[in-house]
């Protein structure tokens, strides 16, 4: 399983340090299809996580929480960013 880091002041920190609370239900990856276009691509459970996280901040108007998801997939995985978010 890819394990996603970003390194910030010299100190790597996982999605778990990114976005406390946050919970990887799945163990294999997951196709995941934009509903507006139709377009789908797979991502790794943890990506998967933080779409379902960015996906709650949208849906509760939590617009810090739902900035800090897209910018993550732009750094991590701007495919899918681009398939599922643009």
């Amino acid at each position: 399983m890819r394990r996603f880091t970003v390194a910030m002041k010299n100190k790597t920190m996982s999605i778990f340090d990114i976005f406390p609370g946050i919970a990887i239900y799945d163990t294999e990856p997951v196709s995941v299809q934009n509903p507006y276009s139709g377009d789908s691509i797979e991502l790794t459970p943890e990506e998967v996580a933080v779409y379902d996280y960015l996906k709650g901040c949208e849906m509760m108007g939590d617009y810090k929480g739902l900035r800090k998801g897209l910018d993550w997939f732009i750094d991590n995985n701007a495919e899918a960013y681009m398939v599922l978010l643009d």
